[in-house]
């Protein structure tokens, strides 16, 4: 903790919008002008855009996270949550890790907690669902599946083997279709080393309540997405919803059904809940209300952009859409985060206010090895690809975008190893609990333990 009579510009988050919004502070702050202080309860930022990729083990998970500590050398970084917020005292309650909670003082705020899956109350999602919001859920996934096709393996009974075998994903937005597409490779790949599988013997359902899949690279190109994925023999189920999931039994809207152990849920984000408690004015689906300027409506010293934030879309009005906001993506997130920080430099300084205004530059998605949609657009001009060139500029655009060049080169070596030897189809279950073994060898044998030991025993001699 900094104990200087500074200024103190607080960054709740340390996500994409708030890595990118301290290191422009900190690049266009003078020295020893404020103290930065980045609060998050992980030590990393983790770039989204790339999860499939590490669920199917195209990039290595480290890869797609940045460590906050050595790209914000000059910065403060917290691990813990900000629990709350008084602006009357212009406070934070921080909650660490350990220990108890304590207050953070505050002269600028920046809040940038991005968002949190989007469920529903379906029966037996939160038991069965995996998610795709963070780095550990990618590495969990990547393992859950190959284990599913080592289950289907070793066994003979086919009501174990189809349910090893069947994948349902939930949400045919990016995520969930650039998951499936990446998922369904490695599945594919993986089965070559396994005897008594085939793909023919695996089932892959998509589904979305939508009337169409990704949405955000337009009509045309989210048709031909749909075609390939069906021609892969993925069931694609639109206008229909998950009902139930109770002990991987799934039962979908339109009357279908399957059992599954894989039931990945991708159908949206929404704000993070924690803004409930920030006292800040929040929009009607929970996220902090905005001005053009990325200000917190009714403050002068507060700002906040990205998922959490409702951002008007000032190029997309001046085009004449009504009431437009800048949607969720990494492309406004990196834009916002920097004027979000010369913003604040301003705020420090007295400076004016500079608006956010970007007009989309289109949209790119990746369905798996060499798949890949792409939609371009330059000024009036909107060009399209798809197939091996839409999946080059998939790469292309997330590789230069992804923070650091150590984490560009890092991806990039990955991609260029990738060329030239196969894809590891390595699980690693064992690593969510890496103790477990060792707990097994070195527990102290009970009592109980011991006695049911010898009445085995006892009953083993008396058979004999």
């Amino acid at each position: 903790m900094s104990t200087t009579e500074r200024p103190r510009i607080l960054v709740v988050g340390g996500g994409y919008v708030g890595l990118y919004a301290a290191r422009r502070i900190l690049k266009k702050m003078r020295y020893g002008e404020a103290t930065v202080t980045v609060v998050d309860p992980r030590s990393y930022m983790t770039y989204q855009p790339f999860l499939p990729e590490a669920a199917a083990g195209s990039i290595s998970p480290r890869h797609v996270v940045v460590p906050l500590r050595r790209v914000l050398p000059q910065a403060e970084v917290l691990t813990g949550r900000v629990t709350s917020i008084d602006q009357d005292r212009k406070v934070a309650s921080v909650s660490p890790l350990v220990g108890k909670a304590y207050e953070v003082p505050f002269d600028y705020l920046v809040v940038a907690l991005g968002a949190v899956s989007r469920t529903f109350p379906v029966p037996g999602l939160a038991e069965q669902g995996i998610g795709m919001k963070g780095v550990e859920e990618a590495i969990g996934l990547r393992n859950h599946v190959l284990e599913q096709l080592d289950k289907a393996d070793s066994t003979t009974d086919e009501d174990v083997r189809r349910k090893a075998l069947t994948f349902v994903f939930v949400g045919g937005g990016f995520a969930g279709a650039e998951t499936i597409g990446e998922v369904e490779d490695l599945a594919r790949d993986a089965a070559k080393y396994y005897p008594s599988i085939e793909r023919a013997d695996m089932r892959f359902l998509l589904v979305d309540v939508a009337d169409k899949i990704l949405p955000e690279v337009g009509h045309k190109l989210g048709e031909w997405g749909l075609e390939h994925l069906r021609k892969r023999g993925i069931e694609v189920h639109l206008q229909t919803s998950l009902k139930s999931c109770v002990d991987g039994h799934v039962v979908l809207s339109n009357g279908v059904t399957a059992d599954s152990h894989t039931i990945v849920w991708t159908a949206g984000v929404k704000p993070h809940p924690a803004l409930a408690h920030y006292g800040l004015p929040l929009g009607p689906r929970g996220h902090v209300d905005t001005t053009p300027t990325l200000q917190v409506a009714g403050t002068d010293c507060i700002w906040s952009a990205g998922d959490n934030a409702q951002v008007p879309d000032l190029a997309a009005r001046a085009a004449g859409v009504e009431n437009a906001w800048c949607p969720p993506n990494a492309q406004h997130a990196l834009r916002q985060a920097k004027v979000l920080g010369d913003n604040v430099i301003a705020g420090l300084r007295g400076f004016p206010q500079k608006e956010y205004k970007h007009a989309s530059m289109g949209a790119v998605a990746g369905l798996g090895l060499r798949k890949g949609v792409a939609m371009i657009k330059l000024g009036p001009l909107t060009l399209r690809f798809r197939g091996r060139i839409g999946w080059y500029l998939h790469r292309g655009y997330h590789g230069m975008a992804v923070p650091t060049w150590n984490r560009k080169i890092r991806v990039f070596a990955d991609w260029t190893l990738g060329l030239f030897l196969k894809r590891e189809v390595v699980s690693l279950g064992a690593i969510e609990h890496p103790r477990e073994e060792f707990y097994e060898a070195a527990a102290p044998v009970t009592a109980a333990a011991e006695a049911g030991t010898r009445q085995e025993s006892r009953t083993a001699a008396k058979a004999g």
